[in-house]
């Protein structure tokens, strides 16, 4: 790239994380450099390679992008997509944005589906399907269903399963928790059932970051008086969809495990265990349905 036009570049960039500065966002230099090259059809690395070029149509969708951004829209709704267990995954308004600490409740299920084939493997609130589909990827050997009550939702996890290949082995359906799958025949009892649900308090919504407050959909995160109305939902299905021997695992907020390890275990469910994140916070809550 000459150097007049490495100058103009920096100059943009300068410009858009100045912008994003004034507007209150936490890192407005990396989420300018994110938003030119989603704008330039290019990645962050491409940068600091010298290669990329903007047109007039590239800056007329920087300008938009950054406009967005400034109004604290999420970045990953802007560029479309959001890494997730090493999976690019498309994201848009009306699904929950997949976080890191997510990585965990995958990482406790892979651990439970080890060496263990034929596993009938639920989904609850599916969302964009990252889950399912960090699984499905990673579990070739299991079978799956993905529920959520979001058509919305439904229909981009369906793209992002095609996306990564597991569209055939991956079952989406229209479900309020477990209703729609009484008496569905073998998929009506799991040997894995696991979901990050809604947990965050009502009373704490209107304290969210503008990001996850304005723009993210709210039945994705209000959890009810407590944060726990759908532990308690899960729990209630549990001793009809959950196979003997199976695990359920779920992810839940800062400060919730010992409160949903005590519904689980009112549930009948034995092992229960509580798993860290990379935080170490107390992220994933699992139990194990008794045999007989």
């Amino acid at each position: 790239m000459p150097p007049d036009e490495r100058a103009s570049l920096g100059r943009t960039l300068t410009d858009a994380a100045a912008i994003l500065a004034a507007a209150g966002i936490d890192t407005p230099r990396f989420d300018a450099e994110l938003l030119l090259a989603a704008a330039a059809g290019a990645d962050r690395a491409s940068l600091y390679r010298g290669g990329v070029e903007l047109d007039d149509a590239a800056r007329k969708r920087l300008a938009e992008m950054v406009e967005l951004r400034a109004r604290r829209m999420p970045l990953a709704y802007i560029v479309g997509r959001r890494e997730f267990f090493s999976l690019e995954i498309e994201v848009a308004p009306g699904v929950l944005i997949p976080r890191p600490e997510t990585e965990t409740l995958v990482i406790a299920a892979l651990s439970r589906m080890r060496d263990r084939a034929g596993l009938r493997v639920l989904d609850l609130g599916c969302g964009s399907g990252a889950i399912a589909i960090a699984l499905a990827v990673n579990a070739p050997q299991a079978r799956y269903a993905a529920c959520d009550l979001s058509e919305d939702a439904l229909e981009i996890a369906a793209h992002n399963a095609a996306r990564h290949g597991v569209v055939g082995r991956i079952e989406f359906r229209h479900a309020d928790l477990f209703a729609p799958l009484d008496g569905a025949g073998e998929f009506g009892r799991f040997d894995l059932i696991v979901s990050n649900p809604p947990y965050i308090a009502d009373v704490e919504l209107a304290g969210l970051a503008p990001e996850i407050r304005d723009f993210e959909p709210r039945i994705a995160l209000a959890g009810g008086a407590d944060g726990l109305d759908f532990y308690r939902r899960l729990a209630g299905g549990l001793s009809a969809h959950l196979a003997p021997d199976g695990m359920v695992a779920v992810e839940v907020g800062a400060g919730q495990a010992r409160q949903v390890a005590e519904i689980l275990g009112g549930a009948e469910l034995s092992e229960i265990a509580l798993d860290r994140d990379l935080a170490d916070v107390e992220r994933v809550v699992r139990g194990v349905k008794p045999v007989g």
